[in-house]
């Protein structure tokens, strides 16, 4: 058993009665927590810290003093769903390499995303390389590092719990990571590092402790904690405390990444200067201003960044003539970004904020003060608000729209949801009933709205858009469903259905009329990997036999045929498979994969989390897939990945965001559906109940979309073609094709088909 008996009694708790602690001292927070539970993982796969021990000493030390038990292990048997159900937070200390297995990672996200807490301590982030998710939970991944010296931090904020015993600057001695990446744009950042105090910083912009949350969880990192000696320091055993209290829920701490637009820091924790000093002013925030500003005086903050700047804001007071504030880019000679005038508040300690709209700079912050003779203010606080940045989503995942649901509130009817001769609102023909209930798909400030969001939060960037024609009910949604996708970011594809009467030129006509209609549109998916092209799925593609037309359109346009059959491609693009039934099997994957990437063709097969369509098609004995609370979809996805089994797809297609009759749906689902119907929940998906579960399968699709990323930027050949070329016309071999169910026109029903089957 690696979970510790809880104690009951409550350990007394005192006060901090200073900021820094006597040395030797032990940390104890300022309030009596409820009891909760640490798991201590420190095995190291890589390169071994001798500070491990002592670590583990002193959380122990700190468990004892404030009531919380510690279990420390390097076993990672301890990663089962079960056990970690036992601990409020886990810390990964000074962990290197690769320390978990997949079963285990799968315990450790949905434990975190679950809503538990994760503590990161220095190597930590020299961690898990190939796992995607990680890479986010700790925020930001080890790059190098010079010498052991001591340095400055700058303590950014100082309202969190793990920092609010510290000044505004904090002096130490330990071994100073670089990262491979900036985490500003999406953490909290609580301490930074004043790269001008030492050598060997290659950042700039230095971030070395924050926090954010993951999922309903916390998450913290540190990057301190090199040296034996940092685990006696009473002001870093206060700051493990603080980070503890919060990922463990016992204290509350603002790490919301909204927060990471903006950079406050304290007026006197300038670097370099000239002819200014700090004053001591008690309503100040630290009880310190940066004071005896006279003409032509100057402050440098080189860790303040003004690359992305657009707004600057200063907490000044002055009882003296008042002056200008010049916000210069890299040095006190810089260009000038910017001026604010200061007036006089008739006080030293009579406070007022100024903010004016910035230019952004390339280099590090720097202030020049200009007025008449003598004092003319004080600075207590400076703000810097940065535009934001979104993260990206991967253009390489794709996930099947369908806009084709009506109600009477929007439509005047119900559309689609009675399929299987139901009675909405609450009989619908699905086995799974939608978190938003049976929406209206031209409800685009709302469900639609709501969809762009999921899909974003799921980080694919491209959804492919169920389209029945021109003039039909979906064509006439697509300008409302583009303008909600592209203010999320996320872009449209393009899924040709098999409406009556289509042939090869009618195919072509449609992919033409919709370049043309919706071509401008900023969501209007284009490849730029392949040209900028766009992107067309043809559905049931092997109902035609002669789609010699396409020809017309493939310069400069993407068109996919719907099988592995690789006789059966010419004139097309590439190849996906949509049946969200095989790929648990992958049948003739690997032979379309490799094929394709031989000839320059994209492969895009599709992965599903499950199917049934019970309710939407009753009698129907075509076999479904039970999701197994998301191994089924894990599965597929692995399939996906695995050269050996899915050939190195170009892209990959996920069936489906929102075709709720199939019941391959990602979308949310509703935790509590109406009763009596026999509706299923995503309950126990990656171990995740009740309102938690309803976004599992966006989650686990986020976590999917990274791990691929990752092994696409460390080399893995996932997702390279050279060209996009039309596949020859003659070509060798047959593989089983894959079709989804046949399906009438107009699209009210679908039927499934057996898999592996072609469509008559």
């Amino acid at each position: 058993m690696f979970r510790s008996l809880r104690r009951t009694a409550a350990a007394v708790l005192l006060a901090l009665t200073a900021a820094l602690l006597p040395s030797g001292g032990i940390a104890q927070a300022a309030g009596a927590d409820a009891a909760y539970d640490v798991l201590v993982f420190s095995r190291t796969t890589g390169f071994r810290h001798d500070s491990i021990p002592a670590g583990i000493d002193a959380l122990r030390a700190l468990g004892s003093a404030n009531d919380f038990t510690v279990t420390a292990t390097e076993d990672p048997a301890a990663f089962t769903p079960a056990n970690l159900a036992g601990y409020e937070a886990v810390v990964f200390l000074s962990t290197t390499g690769d320390v978990l297995d997949d079963a285990q990672q799968n315990a450790l996200q949905a434990h975190i995303d679950g809503g538990g807490g994760f503590v990161g301590v220095h190597a930590a982030a020299d961690t898990e390389y190939d796992w995607g998710y990680y890479g986010d939970l700790v925020g930001a991944r080890f790059k190098s590092h010079p010498a052991i010296q001591q340095a400055s931090i700058v303590n950014e904020d100082r309202g969190h719990p793990a920092t609010a015993h510290l000044g505004a600057v904090w002096t130490r001695t330990d071994e100073w990571y670089n990262y491979q990446t900036n985490p500003r744009s999406s953490v909290h950042v609580l301490q930074s590092l004043d790269e001008t105090s030492y050598s060997g910083g290659e950042m700039g912009d230095h971030p070395i402790t924050w926090c954010h949350a993951q999922g309903a969880g916390r998450s913290f990192y540190t990057g301190l904690g090199h040296t034996a000696e940092s685990n006696a320091d009473p002001a870093f055993r206060a700051l493990l405390l603080g980070a503890l209290r919060y990922a463990s829920g016992a204290a509350p701490a603002d790490c919301s990444s909204s927060s990471s637009t903006t950079r406050t820091v304290e007026g006197e924790a300038f670097s370099s200067g000239s002819g200014v000093q700090i004053a001591s002013h008690a309503p100040a925030s630290g009880g310190q201003t940066l004071g005896y500003i006279d003409n032509g005086d100057w402050a440098g903050y080189p860790t303040v960044p003004t690359a992305g700047a657009a707004r600057f804001s200063a907490r000044v007071s002055s009882a003296g003539a008042g002056g200008t504030i010049d916000i210069r880019d890299g040095s006190a000679t810089g260009p000038v970004l910017g001026s604010v005038t200061v007036p006089g508040t008739g006080g030293w300690e009579t406070f007022t904020t100024v903010a004016t709209d910035v230019k952004a700079g390339t280099g590090p912050l720097y202030l020049t003060f200009r007025g008449g003779s003598g004092a003319l203010f004080d600075v207590d606080t400076l703000t810097v608000t940065y535009r934001t940045t979104s993260k990206s989503l991967a253009s390489n995942v794709h996930l099947f729209y369908y806009p084709w649901y009506g109600s009477p509130t929007v439509l005047g009817s119900w559309r689609h949801w009675p399929q299987g001769g139901h009675t909405p609102p609450e009989d619908i023909g699905a086995n799974y009933y939608p978190a938003l209930g049976p929406y209206d798909s031209g409800d685009f400030t709302s469900a639609v709205a709501r969809h762009m969001e999921w899909v974003k939060r799921s980080g694919a960037g491209v959804i492919v858009y169920s389209w029945w024609g021109r003039d039909s009910y979906e064509d006439g949604l697509v300008r409302g469903v583009l303008d909600a996708a592209a203010a999320q970011g996320v872009k449209v594809a393009w899924h040709l259905e098999p409406y009556t009467g289509r042939t090869a030129a009618s195919t072509v006509a449609d992919i033409n009329y919709l370049n043309n209609t919706y071509g401008s549109h900023p969501a209007f998916y284009r490849d730029a990997a392949h040209g900028n092209k766009n992107a067309f799925y043809i559905f049931e593609s092997l109902r035609i036999t002669d789609w010699s037309p396409l020809d017309q359109v493939t310069d400069d346009s993407i068109v996919l045929a719907q099988t592995t059959d690789t006789t059966k491609i010419a004139h097309f693009s590439g190849m996906y498979t949509y049946d969200g039934i095989a790929g648990a099997t992958a049948p003739g994957w690997k032979q379309a994969g490799d094929y394709a990437k031989a000839h320059g063709l994209i492969w895009a097969p599709s992965v599903a989390p499950g199917y049934v369509d019970d309710r939407a098609v009753p009698g129907n004995t075509t076999p479904t897939v039970a999701r197994d609370n998301g191994a089924a979809y894990d599965k597929q996805w692995n399939n996906a990945l695995d050269p050996q089994i899915g050939g190195s797809p170009t892209w990959v297609s996920v069936t489906s965001f929102n075709e709720w009759h199939e019941g391959s749906v990602i979308e949310p689902a509703d935790s509590s559906p109406p009763a009596g119907h026999g509706y299923e929940t995503y309950n126990g998906a990656y171990g995740r109940t009740g309102a938690d579960a309803e976004t599992a399968y966006l989650d686990r699709t986020a976590y999917w979309t990274g791990k691929w990323m990752q092994k696409v930027e460390h080399g893995t050949p996932y997702g390279f073609v050279l060209s996009i070329r039309r596949a020859p016309a003659a070509l060798s071999s047959r593989a089983t094709a894959l079709t989804r169910k046949e399906s009438s026109s107009p699209p009210l029903r679908r039927a499934r088909t057996s898999a592996g089957s072609d469509p008559a």
